[in-house]
């Protein structure tokens, strides 16, 4: 029986606000995306990655206004931050997409449309708080209070007294089918952030105001020109935009619904109860999962914002401490779905005793070895119980343990049995001892360099989608083809022989993972 193809695969980010140049939270989630991406190519999967900029609401419009300029005018410097961000730590996204481009306003003039011919729009007034700083409206019974006696949303943002004509959407007309939703597993992720989903909608819904008159930066709403779109009605469309929605594309038909929208915890209502309900309404399938993933937090243990004044730079971070390194500290780091902190010596530790002085020292003894005793040459090999032992180990890290862990999100958990089995690797040479056995028995040297040298390809493809610049570089340098570097290709157990047989020769190798030197303070 043929093996069925593999499906497409769509994943996206939360476009990230503007209205302040991307921090180091923006670069994790960014990267996080980026690896499961690129974790789904080689995997053999069609892949749709989309990010990107969202740029209307009254925050931008304030700032931009606090600035003597336009809205237009600050969104497109702003918006260049966080293209330039992706491309410096090498994430390669298939598009970037902007709420201002035209293609976009369509996308949300035509769901708006779909949700009114369904009769879930009606005008009416709109009185309650609003918190600018999250783009969002609050009951009473969610805010707390701050400094004064003010009063602030859950997420301690101020909030104003609002009255304005609206359109409202008929949220509550949909608490049954999101409860459903919210406690299918798998949906909402990790499941406590679907525990808190599901106890705020079990406490009612009421009526959603998706309009706005006191401003006009936005999606202007179809025959209603003195409204535009609640900021969260057009961001969340995005997501149907980069397919080509409102047409029936080919993009639509294959990647349409979403396989995962992966956005950070403080968003989670707006995806999973009020964006699932938009596309009840416009009827379109719903995405399959969401990931709510927790923040990176800065010294101290605080959430980093501009308005605190403690966000970092990850293009300062990326300069000192290398891409690939940075991705690497990232992932392996935190536990993803939870809440994590690094620092500069943090990075600095885990880079060195991990990629340098394990992986980066493993490839460099081996390959150095094998370029100086033998002439760089590779032969044909008799394996004894060790080696099989050895490569066993390897494959099943990579083969099993990492792909299944990363597919599971559970990325420093796939990571650390990379790891282990970087270590087993290390003890091996050790305990083998070639430079020893090169005056003693040089065709079990031989056997221990070529044993080493099929675990380093393995280690290398497998740890592709998080450090792939110096995973690439390892795999040059191991003469592994373009063409054999996908996880399906770790099955192959003749390549080393056909690599032989192509008469390739290790060249004197070049360090991949140098260490690193604790920098000057990162600044934000």
């Amino acid at each position: 029986m043929a093996e069925s193809k593999p499906t497409p695969y769509y994943i996206t980010t939360a476009i990230s606000y503007p209205n302040g140049r991307p921090h180091i939270g923006h670069a994790y989630e960014a990267i996080a995306a980026d690896v499961i991406a690129r974790f789904q190519r080689l995997r053999g999967r069609k892949v749709r990655f989309q990010t990107g900029t969202d740029e209307h609401g009254l925050k931008m419009a304030r700032k931009a206004h606090e600035q003597s300029r336009t809205p237009r005018d600050l969104a497109d410097e702003m918006s260049n931050y966080f293209l330039a961000m992706c491309d410096a730590l090498n994430v390669k996204y298939d598009r970037f997409i902007r709420t201002v481009e035209e293609d976009h306003h369509r996308a949300s003039q035509a769901i708006w449309e779909r949700m009114q011919a369904a009769g879930d729009l009606y005008l009416d007034r709109y009185e309650g708080w609003y918190s600018i700083r999250d783009e969002a409206y609050y009951d009473e019974s969610e805010l707390i209070e701050g400094e004064g006696g003010a009063k602030l949303s859950p997420h301690q943002t101020p909030v104003e007294w609002t009255v304005e004509e609206s359109w409202f959407f008929r949220l509550s007309k949909y608490q049954d089918r999101l409860l459903d939703l919210l406690k299918t597993p798998g949906f909402l992720e990790p499941a406590s952030r679907a525990n808190e989903m599901i106890a705020f909608v079990e406490q009612g819904l009421r009526d959603l105001s998706v309009s706005r008159t006191s401003f006009d930066w936005g999606v202007k709403v179809p025959g209603s020109d003195n409204h535009v779109m609640y900021v969260w009605v057009d961001a969340l469309t995005n997501y149907l935009t980069g397919l080509g929605f409102p047409a029936d594309t080919e993009d639509m038909r294959n990647f349409w619904p979403a396989d995962l929208h992966l956005i950070g915890k403080d968003i989670v209502r707006f995806h999973t109860i009020y964006w699932p309900a938009f596309l009840m309404s416009a009827d379109l399938p719903l995405p399959k999962k969401v990931y709510g993933h927790g923040f990176l937090l800065a010294r101290g243990g605080e959430k980093m914002s501009k308005s605190a004044g403690n966000v970092v730079d990850p293009l300062a971070m990326a300069e000192a401490f290398g891409v690939d390194a940075m991705r690497y500290f990232l992932l392996r780091e935190v536990a993803f779905g939870q809440d994590g902190s690094y620092s500069p010596e943090a990075i600095v530790s885990r880079a060195n005793a991990e990629l340098a002085n394990s992986f980066g020292n493993l490839a460099q003894r081996t390959l150095s070895m094998i370029a100086k005793n033998m002439d760089g040459e590779l032969e044909a090999f008799e394996t004894n119980e060790a080696d099989d032992a050895l490569l066993s180990n390897v494959a099943d890290a990579c083969r099993n343990v990492l792909p299944t862990e990363f597919e599971n999100l559970a990325f420093s958990t796939g990571i650390e049995a990379w790891m282990r089995a970087v270590y087993a690797c290390n003890q091996y040479i050790d305990e083998q001892a070639p430079w020893t056995l090169k005056k003693t028995n040089s065709e079990r040297m031989k056997a221990v360099l070529y044993t080493l040298f099929m675990a380093l390809r393995d280690l290398a493809i497998a740890i592709q989608p998080v450090v792939p610049e110096k995973s690439a570089d390892l795999l040059n340098q191991l003469g592994v083809s373009q063409s054999e570097r996908a996880y399906s290709h770790l099955l192959d157990t003749q390549w080393y022989l056909r690599l032989v047989d192509t008469g390739f020769t290790v060249s004197k190798p070049t360090p991949i993972f140098p260490r690193l030197e604790l920098p000057e303070e990162v600044e934000g």
